[in-house]
């Protein structure tokens, strides 16, 4: 009756495929109690079958859980390699974000200085180019006051002239020198 019992359990271990989830049958308790304790020859070598049967459930229900365990580690494992990626891509988007936020202030900083330099510039080129207005203004009027000048002394000679000439001709008398020519 015993070795009834304990061989249903190994084919149905041998014909299914073991379940990473399924929980450890109770052959194993079975198998331990299925052993008898008499020393006979024909016992021995019906132990020896028992032992040697369950063994081989054992062995391949020993092997499913290395299967499970190999692959309880491995998800493990790529858990854990997905993890580290993903924390050193986002160590890597932080560090690249901080980057572009020390770019942007170092360019808006270099751009407001450039700005209140053109602007230092437009203040600088609007003070030279009033001053160089005003400088042909002052020209311009000395240039005024050069041809008021000339024109002043134009019209004193002409009246000069002619007083001159009215004298001479009151007097009747002609001018020792005419033009360039003296008479």
């Amino acid at each position: 009756m015993a070795e009834e019992a304990v061989k249903p359990a190994p084919a149905a271990v041998e014909n299914e495929p073991p379940l990473a989830a399924a929980p450890p049958a109770h052959d194993a308790v079975e198998e331990k109690a299925v052993v008898p304790a008499a020393s006979a020859p024909v016992a021995d070598k019906a132990s020896e079958l028992a032992v040697q049967k369950p063994t081989k459930g054992s062995l391949d229900r020993d092997i499913a859980l290395a299967q499970v365990e190999t692959e309880k580690r491995l998800s493990f494992i790529k858990a854990w390699e997905e993890t580290e990626k993903a924390k050193a891509e986002n160590k890597a988007q932080k560090k690249l974000a901080e980057v572009t936020a020390w770019e942007n202030s170092k360019k808006a900083a270099i751009e407001a200085e450039l700005k209140k330099i053109e602007e230092k510039m437009e203040k600088k080129k609007a003070d030279y180019a009033e001053a160089k207005k005003n400088k042909i203004a002052a020209v311009h009027k000395q240039a005024e006051e050069k041809r008021a000048m000339t024109d002043a002394r134009r019209r004193e000679e002409i009246l000069k002239a002619e007083e001159m000439a009215a004298k001479y001709r009151a007097t009747n008398s002609t001018p020792k020198q005419v033009g360039c020519f003296g008479a």
